[in-house]
């Protein structure tokens, strides 16, 4: 079943792949988790470039961390540069957001959350919005060993776009 939800972070640091990956992570402990108790897998939909995208080493090293952790293998598919407007968040999501704050001042970080939060839909849209106000360093490298020691898996249908990265133990964490 659908469950017509939506979490939305706001950050006030730099738009980096540690901050890309510890919202995936809020998200699972808040709801992901106890939503999807049987769940041994999550499918990402991401945008090609930027923090999250699919050449971004720092996201995939940070992935693994997340699946390392959470004991949950991540799949990821990444849009091509341009084709992001069919990523059904950006039409289910975020088009309500700023349909719901169309024309009204943002002038803090409150009332931004609270727009956020405040939307809803007829079809029973709800959205859950959090700050995020950790710092991010940028300029994090990962290396090539770190990269070799990443359990990943690249798909058939479009590799360089599209991957599984599994976890490297069955330990999970809390």
């Amino acid at each position: 079943p659908v469950r017509n939800r939506g979490m939305v972070a706001v950050g006030t640091s730099a738009d980096t792949a540690r901050f890309a990956t510890d919202c995936i992570e809020h998200w699972w402990r808040e709801e992901g988790r106890t939503a999807y108790p049987q769940a041994r897998q999550l499918l990402i939909l991401a945008d090609g470039g930027g923090s999250n995208g699919h050449r971004s080493r720092l996201f995939k090293s940070s992935l693994q961390q997340f699946a390392n952790h959470s004991g949950v293998a991540v799949t990821v598919c990444h849009y091509p540069t341009g084709a992001s407007k069919w990523n059904p968040v950006e039409h289910r999501l975020l088009s309500q957001i700023s349909i719901n704050w169309a024309g009204k001042p943002l002038r803090s970080l409150d009332t931004m959350l609270g727009y956020i939060r405040g939307t809803v839909t007829e079809t029973g849209l709800r959205v859950r919005a959090w700050l995020n106000d950790k710092i991010y360093p940028t300029k994090i490298k990962v290396s090539d060993a770190q990269m070799k020691s990443l359990n990943l898996q690249r798909l058939s249908v479009c590799p360089k776009w599209s991957y599984t990265i599994r976890p490297l133990s069955d330990n999970r964490g809390p």
